[in-house]
């Protein structure tokens, strides 16, 4: 019986027939039908993962993206393969694109694994793509590199630039107050997407992007140039080109994402004003390699941490005018004394060493500020704590209207998506500008899949009174495109029991941001009581088969990143890491 004695290329994973040799020689027999040389079959094989779909906008120039890479692999001496994967879009996905990411992380992983790939080049974009793609390959750990299809550019309307998908709440809350007309948002619709590509916003897409460069994953200067631009074909072509040098230097994954290196991707969040949905995906990467995130600790980073960048839904901006400020080596580059230097990534140098390689940005920009003068003087999102989010709580304080930092009000409860969607326009709901609107059963298990819904839109009775912002609280997530006084991911959630399950019509609740908390001013006595006639929701029948009964079962809560609790290993590390 032949053994088999090189690992790499065609020789590695071989199929099971009990002889290793034969394995080898049928495979190539089969291989061979794709027109491949022995030549062609004896190089570095580089895979490819194909995440075009005619459902996915984000993802509509992936076809000459891998034409790019392949041309990149080729160039350097190796054999690319595209192989598919699952790919998801936010708006093509029910009951949401969250629900199915774990569900691609595991495709990703197990294709990457199945395959006899030495390297592997990732290509993300629409925001779930990209930590689905990083979950499946520090879990598979061979050689890879991330790539992002770009940012959209910008539209117009009536002389004002629009982007998806800040702009899209912004006029459809026009349209829902009575300020415009169905035949303007109509006009405005045909303009918000202008082109192939991501949220040209810092939206979950661009976060995502920006944390996955300073982690290490992704060439310097790739997450921001914009989609239809050349530039971002030469980007991929240069990324194939670096899969097959990182398969010869056995750069894999864990010697990247480190405890290090996510600290500095964090810092990155909090600097951009950066997506609340990124602090789930983040926790869900570094888990896979046995790093657990600390949110007491993420917290304490962003008192350290300004936002510097002038972006919607913080700023003004677009992502089209951070890639002419610079891209992400800008923002770096104000944070080095933040940074952790040292860390490795996919060029096979320091961050420090790619950020005083990269050229100075233009002296003019007004997108990323300095330390001296932030948008706002501290991160993007803070961390609540309190009887109604024992568990903890976020909200992306850079978006909200500073007066309600600190808030006390009447809770209006929806006990369901059914029950807002049914009552939020009732015209005899009662509700004021003070009040607290309350959404339960959002969350990983209780929707599944902890959709956006936690952007509760302003009650149309209020909104015709020009009302613009309210504090709402759910244990759901919002796009990271949305804004206003909105607190997510309340932990544990409603279905798992969670004080939120026990809030009433008429409890006071009481937000402050400032000080880190978040109340349910009610007795404990009461909430005792009120936790003893409480009942865990039936299941419904589609939660009891497939994979909707592999997610009920096994999906974590926020903190842990939603990911299934049989794909996290033992934890070993916690970022950030307190400094002495």
């Amino acid at each position: 019986m032949a053994k088999v004695k090189s690992k790499s290329g065609m020789r590695k994973g071989l199929t099971a027939y009990g002889d290793e040799g034969f394995s080898l020689f049928l495979r190539k027999a089969f291989v061979k039908a794709m027109g491949y040389s022995d030549d062609a079959l004896e190089r570095p094989i580089v895979g490819i993962t194909n995440t075009y779909s005619g459902f996915n906008a984000c993802h509509r120039t992936v076809p000459e993206l891998i034409e790019a890479v392949k041309r990149g692999v080729m160039l350097a001496g190796g054999l690319p393969v595209e192989f598919p994967t699952i790919t998801l879009h936010e708006s093509f996905a029910h009951p949401t694109s969250m629900y199915l990411r774990n569900l691609m992380a595991m495709d990703a992983e197990e294709m990457i694994r199945a395959q006899p790939l030495d390297a592997c080049v990732l290509i993300g974009g629409c925001d779930k793509t990209v930590p689905a793609l990083l979950m499946g390959a520090a879990s598979a750990n061979v050689p890879a590199i991330l790539m992002v299809t770009g940012p959209m550019i910008t539209g117009e309307h009536k002389g004002e630039r629009l982007g998806a998908c800040t702009d899209c709440r912004r006029y459809w809350g026009k349209f829902r107050a009575g300020e415009i007309d169905e035949q303007e948002i109509n006009a405005v619709n045909d303009q918000l997407c202008p082109s192939a590509g991501t949220c040209m916003v810092m939206g979950t897409a661009s976060t995502m992007a920006l944390c996955s460069e300073a982690l290490g994953m992704m060439l310097p200067q790739s997450a921001c140039i914009p989609a239809v631009m050349a530039e971002r074909m030469r980007n991929a072509e240069a990324s194939g080109a670096r899969a097959v040098a990182m398969a010869k230097e056995r750069l894999t994954p864990d010697k990247i994402m480190t405890p290090a290196a996510f600290e500095n991707a964090l810092r990155m969040l909090l600097a951009i004003g950066g997506s609340t949905n990124a602090i789930v995906h983040l926790a869900a990467m570094a888990g896979r390699l046995g790093i657990a995130l600390d949110l007491d600790a993420f917290d304490r980073m962003g008192h350290k941490t300004p936002v510097l960048v002038d972006l919607k839904p913080t700023g003004q901006h677009y992502m089209e005018d951070l890639y002419k400020a610079g891209g992400a080596a800008t923002i770096l580059r104000e944070l080095k004394p933040l940074l952790n230097l040292d860390t490795l990534t996919v060029t096979g140098r320091s961050l420090g060493e790619n950020i005083a390689a990269t050229p100075p940005s233009w002296s003019a920009q007004q997108v990323v500020r300095s330390s001296g003068n932030p948008i706002f003087k501290e991160g993007g999102i803070a961390f609540l704590r309190g009887n109604l989010a024992p568990g903890g709580a976020i909200i992306k304080q850079s978006a909200m209207d500073p007066k309600l930092m600190r808030h006390e009000g009447r809770a209006v409860v929806f006990e369901s998506l059914e029950d807002l969607a049914n009552r939020m326009d009732d015209p005899k709901l009662d509700v004021t500008a003070t009040d607290v609107l309350v959404l339960k059963s959002a969350g990983p298990k209780g929707a599944p899949g902890m959709p956006e819904a936690g952007y509760i839109p302003i009650p149309k009775k209020l909104a015709q009174k020009g009302v613009k912002d309210m504090v709402r609280i759910s244990d759901a997530r919002m796009s990271g495109t949305a804004f206003g006084a909105i607190v997510l991911h309340v932990t544990p959630e409603s279905a798992m029991g969670g004080p939120l399950a026990l809030v009433q019509n008429g409890d006071r609740i009481r937000l402050d941001v400032p000080a880190r908390t978040l109340e349910l001013l009610v007795g404990e006595a009461e909430l005792s009581a009120r936790r003893k006639k409480w009942k865990k929701p039936p299941l419904r029948p589609e939660d009891q088969r497939g994979y909707r009964k592999l997610f009920m079962e096994t999906v974590t809560q926020a903190d842990r990143g939603c990911d299934f609790d049989f794909c996290i290993p033992e934890v070993t590390a916690r970022v950030p890491r307190s400094k002495k």
